[in-house]
């Protein structure tokens, strides 16, 4: 069963989120928060799989509540939650600066139902929520600093893991990084779970936001 809590000052949208979530027989919503501070504490307490955190908010906005959620040291045996921001707007600013703090990627909150639920059911796993693309064109927009200078765990990505990088920063699946490289989709898989390790990156969406810091996009 994937727990889910969701983090919206919008009674009406929880509703309805809540009647799709529990509507499905492998996933169930655990808490409800109407700000923030509530959301933390929500998320605290019922120790949810994954996060469903709107960004504006009143009290404490989806931001700052992230990154307070991001900062706690998990106890042993206990996973992290996956927080998933939740926006109006399809290339949001404030989405940006979450994915840059390690929110698992964005949803615009009129997403298909089908959407939010594969979406769910992917961070879960461990992947990011939104194609690769969609995070490459919202920080082109809004990455505007110099790169930073590439670290020295960069080199110790072998030769196919580096042009496994690139297009996997291009915003390419692991299907067409098979088909392009002539590999099987395993095979894929494991460089990127490989390249993740070396980088310390949790997922695909952290692989794009690092290529684009690093002017390696």
């Amino acid at each position: 069963m994937i727990r889910v809590a969701l983090v919206d000052d919008q009674a009406l949208f929880r509703a309805g989120i809540r009647m799709l979530i529990d509507s499905q027989p492998d996933l169930e919503v655990v808490a409800e928060a109407a700000d923030g501070r509530e959301g933390i504490d929500a998320v605290r307490r019922s120790r949810p799989d994954v996060v469903l955190m709107d960004i504006r908010m009143p009290v404490l906005d989806g931001l700052a509540a992230t990154s307070e959620l991001l900062a706690d040291t998990p106890e042993p045996g206990v996973a992290s939650p996956r927080i998933v921001m939740l926006t109006t707007f399809d290339l949001d600013e404030a989405a940006a600066r979450a994915i840059r703090q390690g929110a698992s990627g964005f949803l615009l909150k009129d997403a298909d139902p089908e959407f939010l639920l594969a979406a769910i059911r992917t961070v879960h796993a461990g992947s990011a929520v939104i194609a690769a693309s969609a995070t490459r064109e919202l920080f082109e927009r809004f990455t505007d600093a110099a790169p930073q200078p590439v670290p020295p765990s960069y080199g110790d990505l072998t030769d196919r893991e580096r042009e496994i990088f690139a297009l996997a920063a291009r915003g390419l699946s692991n299907a067409e990084i098979a088909a392009r490289e002539f590999l099987s989709e395993a095979t894929v898989k494991t460089h990127i779970s490989r390249i993740l390790t070396k980088l310390g990156l949790r997922d695909r969406v952290q692989l794009v936001v690092f290529a684009f810091e690093h002017g390696l996009a």
